[in-house]
């Protein structure tokens, strides 16, 4: 394990085919999270099961009548956030990861409880921290000289599973690399609870290869961030 300097996980990475940087994304999100309870009805806006195009998410958004007219820029951000998660149904309603409203990631701070489709858990030595993505909980995981803490009193490790929003232990779920779905920080670590289901998004959505939790180092989790890191 080794140390990074915590700015590079503020500033770094490619978050959009728009090239925008891991900070602009997530002020676009939040963006689109103003839009998303200031102006439209939340209970009307599409529940996406991932993988919609952006152009699909628009007209659903105006197929529902969920807001009033919105300009090009302010759809752009709606639809950022809806990406992210902002907006999901719970299929497994029960069996997710409760997140407390005001719990930051410790990570990059972002409120995890926004996100929901994404959360991740650790729990170390009887407390609780919550992440806004596999990605980070990895980085909180792997540098130990940015987030010093004893990894043997590590207790349980969870994360959703994408289609059905299920909490499964992070150590025997299958991950997907490099898919262009992204989480509210960007590129993300997608996890299934079975292979079946990672091969089926990969068919379906895209991405480079499958990996398990032992498989996951710190130069694959920079990279998401479009950072060549290395580990020696």
């Amino acid at each position: 394990m080794k140390s990074l300097l915590l700015f590079v996980f503020l500033f770094a990475g490619i978050a959009q085919a728009s090239q925008v940087n891991a900070a602009q994304y997530a002020r676009l999100v939040a963006k689109g999270e103003k839009i998303a309870l200031r102006l439209c009805d939340p209970e009307k806006l599409p529940k996406l099961k991932g993988g919609e195009s952006p152009e699909e998410i628009a007209n659903a958004v105006k197929a529902g009548g969920a807001c009033p007219p919105l300009n090009e820029q302010k759809m752009k951000a709606l639809v950022t956030f809806l990406q992210a998660g902002g907006v999901v149904e719970h299929a497994a309603k029960g069996k997710e990861i409760s997140v407390p409203e005001g719990a930051k990631c410790p990570v990059c701070g972002m409120f995890v409880s926004k996100y929901p489709k994404w959360a991740a858990e650790m729990v170390i030595n009887g407390k609780t921290y919550y992440f806004d993505g596999v990605k980070d909980m990895m980085k909180f995981y792997i540098f130990d000289g940015d987030f010093p803490y004893d990894r043997s009193k590590i207790e349980k490790m969870l994360v959703t599973d994408y289609y059905t929003l299920e909490a499964i232990p992070a150590k025997k779920a299958y991950y997907v690399i490099g898919s262009k779905l992204y989480g509210p920080m960007g590129n993300e670590l997608i996890p299934f609870k079975t292979e079946k289901e990672a091969k089926d998004f990969i068919a379906d959505h895209g991405g480079d290869r499958i990996v398990r939790f032992d498989q996951i180092t710190g130069k694959m989790v920079m990279g998401l961030d479009g950072i060549d890191y290395s580990e020696e």
